[in-house]
C-alpha cells in the first residue's frame, strides 16, 4: 500500500480536490441562487434550478477537462470509483485510496465554503446544499437516485467507449448533471454521489434517510455496468478515466493503451 501511495499520490491529491472545488463551486452558486438576499432568490423555482444545474454542469465539464481531471480521471465520486474497481479496471488499493480522498476533500471542499460565506452557507435556504428526499419521501428519493445514477454510468460507458464519442464523454456527463438538476433535484437533492453527500451532512449535521445516498448511486451505476458488458462484453470498456485523449499518466488497467484508440484522436 505505501508504496502505491508514493506512486500514485498525485493522482489521489487531484481526485480531493476536484471534488472540493465541486463543493465550493455547488456552495457558491446555490448561495446566489436561492438565498433571501440574493436578488434572484424570488424567481421560479424551475428558473432557479437552471441557473444552478448550468452552473453545476459547467463546473463539471470544466474540472474534466482541466489537466488534474485528465490525469485522475475525474471520477470524483465514489460510485464512479467503485464501479471501475467492479470492471476490474481499478485496482483495489488505487480504488481504496481514491474513495478516501474523495471524501475528504468533499468534507475539505464545504469547510472552504464555510469559511468564504459564512453564515450564508448555514442559513435554513442554504442549508450546507444537503441532498435530502423531496416532499414525496426516501422510497422516491431512493428510486430517483438510482435511475440518474444508472443514466450516468450508462452514458459515460457508452461514450467513453466509442472511439469517434470518447473525448466528448465530459461534456455528455456534464449535460447530465446540469439535467439532473434542474429535472430530478426536487425529488432527491441530486446527489449521485455518497462523499457529496457526506460532506454537506456532517456541518449541517443533517442525516436524513443518508441510507437512500450512499446506495442507491452505487446501486445504479453497478446495474449499469452490469447491463453494459453484458450487452458488449467485458473487453469493450477500456479505461476508468473519463477522458483519455491526452498526453498524462494512466493508473488504471488500460485498454487504450493495448488499442492505441487514444493515438486517433485528437487532444482537448
Amino acid at each position: 500500500m505505501i508504496n502505491t501511495i508514493r506512486r500514485h499520490y498525485p493522482e489521489y491529491l487531484m481526485e480531493a480536490a476536484g471534488l472540493g472545488i465541486f463543493m465550493v463551486a455547488a456552495a457558491v452558486i446555490t448561495a446566489a441562487v436561492v438565498h433571501p438576499s440574493s436578488p434572484i432568490s424570488q424567481i421560479d423555482p424551475l428558473l432557479q434550478r437552471s441557473l444552478i444545474g448550468i452552473g453545476m454542469g459547467l463546473t463539471a465539464i470544466s474540472l474534466i477537462y482541466s489537466p488534474w481531471g485528465k490525469q485522475s480521471g475525474a471520477h470524483y465520486n465514489p460510485a464512479v470509483t467503485l464501479t471501475f474497481l467492479h470492471l476490474g479496471k481499478v485496482k483495489p488499493k488505487d480504488a481504496f485510496c481514491y474513495v478516501i480522498a474523495q471524501l475528504l476533500g468533499g468534507s475539505l471542499g464545504i469547510l472552504i465554503a464555510a469559511k468564504l460565506l459564512g453564515n450564508v452557507l448555514s442559513h435554513p435556504s442554504v442549508d450546507y446544499i444537503v441532498t435530502i428526499p423531496g416532499t414525496q419521501g426516501a422510497i422516491i428519493a431512493f428510486f430517483a437516485e438510482l435511475v440518474i445514477s444508472f443514466g450516468l454510468m450508462m452514458t459515460v460507458l457508452t461514450v467513453s467507449n466509442t472511439a469517434r464519442l470518447a473525448r466528448w464523454t465530459g461534456l455528455f456527463a456534464g449535460a447530465l448533471v446540469a439535467t439532473y438538476i434542474i429535472i430530478e433535484a426536487p425529488l432527491s437533492g441530486m446527489s449521485m454521489n455518497p462523499a457529496r453527500t457526506i460532506a454537506s451532512a456532517i456541518p449541517a449535521n443533517n442525516w436524513t434517510a443518508i441510507w437512500v445516498y450512499l446506495t442507491a448511486p452505487i446501486l445504479g451505476m453497478f446495474l449499469a455496468s452490469e447491463i453494459y458488458v453484458r450487452i458488449k462484453e467485458q473487453q469493450a470498456v477500456c479505461c476508468a478515466k473519463l477522458h483519455h485523449q491526452n498526453h498524462k499518466r494512466c493508473i488504471f488497467r488500460c485498454g487504450f493503451k493495448a488499442q492505441k484508440l487514444s493515438d486517433q484522436l485528437p487532444d482537448i
